[in-house]
């Protein structure tokens, strides 16, 4: 069975998702760390465009977007799950507003003077001037959240959240589910890579000891990896057959197509190839690539866009 390699960087709290999700499963993984900021030639050649973090590679099929990653794992291990008896669709709604809404509140909160001072010490002014504008790029010109705005609006989440876990050590139950891993990410940012912010969290004592067990689950058994040693991984493999359902067509697209596939909103480059696949859950690209060979990239339908190239 091919291994499983994340591309990702330490800082990257989606990195943090998905290696908490590794340890839930126990599994083991190459670890590949790409830049921070664009450009990311490495991970381009994989990925044909798609530049957010993490990407998960098995052989020569990528992964984008920590839902699809999620499922995919979900699938390669599906003990322990991450949708315990009762939990799917809960988890998934919990998750999707984790992802957007609580880590759109928190990093704007986490990104304050005394935050950016934590995260950036040691570097340059111009490397962190680099950063915002690379951020900036992701969001489309769309302005980042006011401070006091970010606070009030993170307080109300972690509130939230601490509802959520009254009686019980999970979000969905006594066992961690999807939602946890997605909901502890930005708080895990604040915690970790910007203590300084961290005062927060004791508006919601319950939270901080949820964090506390999620922590504890760990990152799996993880060994590094070069990103040319998983480019030639890439080369050197055959993309994985297409099991994941039928056709299903939205956008009167035919398989075999020329398309572009972007996120809808925050980090919105696309990647183009033939389209091999669009089934309820997921597209799915093939490219060629003079680094990487024959890939397959697959992406989740929800949060992505798809739209046939004129050639």
């Amino acid at each position: 069975m091919a291994e499983l390699i994340l591309h990702h960087y330490p800082n990257s709290p989606f990195a943090e998702k998905i290696r908490l999700i590794l340890g839930h499963k126990g599994l083991a993984w190459r670890s590949v760390f790409i830049p921070m900021i664009m450009p990311k030639p490495l991970l381009t050649a994989l990925t044909g465009g798609y530049r957010k973090t993490p990407v998960l590679q098995i052989g020569a099929d990528i992964y984008c977007d920590t839902a699809l990653i999620a499922d995919v794992l979900e699938q390669r291990a599906p003990t322990p799950t991450l949708h315990p008896e009762g939990t799917r669709g809960t988890a998934r709604i919990v998750a999707h507003w984790a992802d957007s809404a609580v880590f759109t509140a928190a990093m704007a909160y986490n990104f304050q003077p005394a935050g950016v001072a934590q995260v950036f010490a040691g570097a340059s002014p111009e490397q962190i001037q680099a950063f915002v504008a690379d951020r900036a790029a992701m969001r489309g010109g769309a302005p980042r959240m006011a401070p006091g705005d970010a606070a009030a609006s993170y307080k109300s989440h972690l509130r939230r959240l601490a509802s959520m876990l009254h009686g019980q050590d999970f979000l969905l139950g006594p066992q961690p589910s999807l939602a946890d891993f997605a909901a502890y990410h930005p708080l895990w940012f604040t915690a970790e890579r910007t203590p300084a912010m961290a005062g927060i969290l004791a508006v919601a004592p319950e939270v901080k000891a949820w964090m506390a067990r999620v922590r504890a689950i760990g990152h799996g058994t993880a060994q590094p990896l070069s990103a040319e040693d998983a480019l030639q991984i890439a080369r050197q493999a055959t993309p994985l057959g297409l099991t994941d359902g039928p056709f299903q067509d939205e956008h009167g697209i035919a398989l075999g197509s020329t398309v572009a596939v972007a996120a809808e909103h925050f980090g919105t480059e696309a990647t183009e190839g033939e389209l091999l696949a669009a089934t309820r859950t997921r597209y799915t690209l093939r490219r060629q690539d003079p680094q990487a060979g024959t890939v397959h990239v697959h992406f989740p339908r929800v949060g992505f866009t798809l739209k046939k190239v004129s050639p």
